[in-house]
């Protein structure tokens, strides 16, 4: 499982009412409407400028705050395959994996907006192939890569009935 694409740099703390800002809450229920407000407010206009495949950058503590589990639904329906970041929020995390949306722990601080990258799941690898440089990381469990692979833990599920661990 290899993704690659353009960069899109968050710093630290991006909490939950960044991605899905609050006074959108109202939206949850329609979900292609809430995704055009994906970032609205630290990244005006990202829906409209973000391609498939893309990646989102980030800090430490990426998704902190509520559990909205339509956070991360949004940032994927928005195009993006994975977050990279420092560290995630825990049920940030655990959601983003649920629902499809990969989440990678690595210090990426050094990446800039639009940077061309690469994340190779399988092999723990990260690189910017902007600037030639290439980092590790732990590779996440089998049987997160197989959610992620399946498009999600309903895929999984409905594919093969329950969970194999």
């Amino acid at each position: 499982m290899i993704f690659c694409g353009k960069a899109w740099k968050f710093g630290d703390n991006i909490s939950t009412d960044h991605i899905t800002p609050g006074r959108f809450y109202h939206l949850r229920s329609n979900l292609e409407e809430l995704t055009k407000h994906v970032f609205a407010d630290i990244a005006p206009g990202f829906n409209t400028k973000v391609s498939k495949g893309d990646i989102v950058i980030a800090g430490k503590n990426f998704g902190l705050g509520s559990s909205r589990e339509h956070a991360p639904l949004i940032i994927k329906m928005a195009g993006i395959d994975a977050i990279v970041a420092k560290s995630f929020a825990r049920i940030f995390y655990r959601n983003a994996i649920n629902v499809g949306l990969a989440a990678v722990i690595c210090d990426v601080d050094d990446v800039e907006e639009a940077d061309e990258v690469e994340v190779r799941m399988d092999e723990g690898v990260f690189v910017d192939i902007t600037k030639g440089i290439e980092k590790r990381f732990s590779p996440l469990p089998l049987i997160m890569r197989e959610i992620l692979t399946e498009g999600g833990l309903d895929m999984y599920i409905r594919k093969y009935g329950e969970l194999k661990v």
